[in-house]
């Protein structure tokens, strides 16, 4: 049997307006597609969930088209803002 499994990410909250080139529409979504592979990979060798996900976000990190661990964009209302991106959670029987 094959073990099903899903990994979302997104490349955060930064805006690229319509009107710019088309390329950097095609950059981003190809750095999404290459830090999303780090994780599938892991999981389709059998690691760990936890391991595929800091796996996919050290790769966003690493990467220069994304500013993930690096500190936080204005937001809307002009302040930093930002969120955790996992808690580890243990559960006792």
């Amino acid at each position: 049997m094959q073990n099903r499994f899903a990994i979302a990410l997104h490349g955060g909250a930064g805006v690229i307006e319509k009107t710019e080139d088309s390329s950097l529409h095609r950059d981003f979504e190809a750095a999404l597609a290459q830090c999303l592979k780090v994780g599938t990979d892991i999981l389709q060798d059998g690691g760990t969930s936890i391991d595929a996900v800091e796996a996919t976000v050290t790769a966003l990190e690493d990467h220069p088209l994304f500013n993930a661990g690096r500190g936080a964009v204005f937001n809307h209302d002009g302040f930093h803002e930002r969120t955790p991106f996992q808690s580890r959670l243990t559960f006792y029987s």
